[in-house]
């Protein structure tokens, strides 16, 4: 099962951090874990890259952790928004192996 943990503070969302792989398939197969993935990474890269935020990230097989400094800023908050909505829905058509919490007030 892949956890995902979507950290907000008030509206704003100030990180996720995503560890395992989901069982759905094999590994090149399976299509639950290539979608969080894609949904996540395109979240470091529009962060990071298009909109050049100074932002802590770490990557590893299975694991992928993103978390805002200092900005709030909209541009970002839509990409981690949208991000966050992509997950909702992979967590309600594949529950059985995603599981998507949100935790408040943590950084």
């Amino acid at each position: 099962m892949t956890r995902v943990v979507i950290y907000k503070s008030k509206d704003c969302i100030l990180g996720f951090e995503v560890s395992g792989h989901s069982g759905y398939a094999e590994e090149g197969f399976d299509i639950v874990c290539s979608a969080i993935s894609t949904a996540t990474q395109m979240a470091v890269v529009g962060i990071k890259e298009v909109l050049k935020l100074d932002v802590f990230y770490e990557m590893s097989d299975g694991y992928l952790k993103l978390k805002l400094k200092n900005d709030q800023s909209g541009e970002a908050q839509a990409i981690l928004k949208a991000m966050y909505k992509t997950l909702q829905d992979i967590s309600k058509e594949y529950g059985k192996y995603v599981k998507l919490e949100v935790k408040k007030d943590v950084y």
